[in-house]
């Protein structure tokens, strides 16, 4: 079985990256072929015949970052700041080459252009083994409200 305490703190790092926000470190926390989806309906099956808020690859998380850090970017004229509060860490999957799927939940409050939003939601986590700890191969956020309008999101959950 392995050891919840270190995926516990694997996902702890990833949301401190995202709290500062450091994304420059937060992405290479991912897989080369990774993937980050935020559906918009609840039990979505499919992002690629299904409208979702996020569904993004590794190439467009690349470029997300690059706009985040860039100095004349609009990301930069207010502030962002995040706070996640992480609980009920499950393994859900084992696969034999060491695969994890890994289930949580998360709220995190974003404060962003004078304005708090609260954000909550089941995160799935497809974690693969590498240099003693994990890489990201894909990153499911399951919005307890996926069907309502959401505002743009400046930062990733």
């Amino acid at each position: 079985m392995p050891d919840l305490a270190a995926i516990e703190e694997f996902l702890y790092k990833e949301a401190s990256f995202l709290d500062r926000p450091n994304l420059d470190s937060w992405i290479e926390l991912y897989t080369e072929d990774a993937y980050y989806w935020i559906p918009a309906t609840e039990d979505q099956t499919d992002p690629i015949n299904h409208v979702s808020h996020v569904y993004d690859d590794r190439v467009m998380m690349e470029i997300r970052r690059r706009n985040f850090v860039h100095p004349r970017a609009a990301s930069k004229d207010s502030q962002t700041r995040c706070s996640h509060i992480i609980g009920n860490v499950r393994i859900k999957e084992q696969s034999p080459e060491g695969g994890l799927l890994i289930e949580s939940t998360q709220h995190v409050v974003v404060w962003y252009l004078n304005e708090q939003r609260i954000y909550a939601f089941t995160a799935q986590h497809e974690l693969r083994p590498a240099n003693g700890s994990f890489k990201i191969k894909s990153k499911r956020v399951n919005l307890i409200n996926p069907d309502a309008a959401q505002k743009s999101l400046v930062i990733y959950l």
